[in-house]
């Protein structure tokens, strides 16, 4: 057979003669040979690999769609949380400026009593500053006259004008 090659080596042929016969049975060969030897197992291992990412991205989507899930939940919860502090600040709020409005009355009606208390009690004074004032005239007065006629007056003499 070698001795064919080199005969054919040689010359060029343009009819197909029984190497082309060989050459189909070496690739043919070959292609059954890494067949069994290479592809097979490469695609072996493809195949694992892609089942094995396939089911590592399926159970990632669904640790992925149950994280959403979750979140979803929390962020509900948390804003029915922020609600009900907002809710309770306010009645507290509420509550607080209900106090401080009765505070306020309290006070209010407290102050109002003590001015009037307080006024009571300057009119009181004004009223006997007025009768002290009006009888130290009055002794006032009786002596400028009993100084100016040069004689004691009566304690109910008015004085006379000149």
């Amino acid at each position: 057979m070698v001795l064919l090659l080199v005969l054919a080596e040689s010359s060029i042929q343009l009819v197909p003669d029984g190497t082309l016969l060989i050459h189909i049975f070496l690739v043919v060969l070959m292609v059954f040979v890494l067949n069994k030897t290479l592809f097979k197992p490469i695609n072996q291992v493809l195949e694992e690999r892609d089942r094995s990412s396939r089911g590592s991205l399926a159970e990632a989507h669904r640790l992925l769609e149950r994280i959403e899930n979750d979140l979803r939940g929390y962020e509900g919860s948390l804003r029915a949380a922020r609600a009900e502090g907002y809710r309770q600040m306010e009645v507290e709020r509420n509550k607080a400026l209900k106090e401080r409005e009765s505070r306020l009355t309290s006070v209010r009606t407290e102050v109002t009593s003590e001015i009037e208390g307080e006024k009571r009690g300057i009119a009181t004074q004004s009223n006997d500053a007025r009768l002290l004032l009006t009888e130290e005239a009055k002794k006032l007065g009786l002596s400028i006259s009993a100084q100016v006629l040069g004689r004691p007056s009566a304690a109910g003499d008015r004085p006379t004008t000149l």
